[in-house]
């Protein structure tokens, strides 16, 4: 399969799965992942209909934006703060901030433009991801959403790796259930949801994602 064909199916399964779950399809963006891919791979999925891409790296962002300009680019890797003025003030939305210094560096780097970023949670608690605990994301969430220049959209998680799409289904359902408790706390609506990739964005979508990242289903495995 092409890269439109694989696209052309994932928007159909998108679809689908919106239209299963109550839901208007246009409530959900598909974020091609097109980390280590070619340039050419990012124009054949956006002449096919790709309209928002996310990439882990901040040079590799700033080197397909500049060649790619009019898609909407999602920063959705951890960010370290030295390469926030990579990112800041030049994608739609970055997924994954998890500390206070690292919004401030966003909102200095910004330009004067105000940078949505989402919440990053490690809702199943791995050692081995980023993200802050849920007991945490009160505090945090309101300490982001008060730096000026940011604007605090929603939450972002990853589950842990499995074979059984429904295995994410308790973090995807977590992480809304806790997105709707900080809206209420806070006073202010968080629309989004980052959650649900190429193995379990139907699950993801069932829960209430407003964002899935999907990458192989659009663009097969990495080299």
């Amino acid at each position: 399969m092409t890269i439109a064909d694989r696209w052309r199916e994932v928007r159909a399964r998108v679809d689908a799965a919106c239209v299963g779950a109550g839901r208007d399809p246009t409530s959900v963006t598909i974020v091609a992942v097109s980390k280590t891919h070619p340039i050419e791979s990012v124009r054949e999925a956006a002449a096919a209909g790709a309209t928002d891409f996310g990439e882990n790296y901040a040079q590799e962002l700033a080197t397909k934006r500049a060649e790619l300009p009019d898609v909407r680019w999602h920063f959705i890797g951890r960010l370290q703060s030295n390469k926030a003025k990579l990112v800041a003030g030049h994608v739609a939305l970055v997924h994954a901030v998890d500390s206070v210094s690292l919004a401030q560096e966003l909102a200095k780097r910004a330009a004067g433009t105000l940078q949505p970023v989402l919440l990053s949670v490690n809702v199943a608690g791995e050692e081995t991801k980023g993200g802050v605990a849920t007991g945490e994301t009160a505090t945090l969430a309101a300490a982001i959403a008060s730096v000026p220049g940011i604007r605090l959209d929603g939450l972002m998680t990853m589950p842990p790796p499995s074979d059984d799409p429904e295995a994410s289904r308790p973090v995807f359902q977590a992480l809304a259930d806790l997105r709707d408790r900080l809206a209420s706390e806070l006073g202010r609506p968080l629309p989004a949801l980052s959650m649900g990739m190429s193995s379990d964005y139907e699950v993801a979508i069932a829960c209430g994602a407003t964002h899935v990242r999907i990458g192989t289903a659009i663009f097969g495995s990495r080299g």
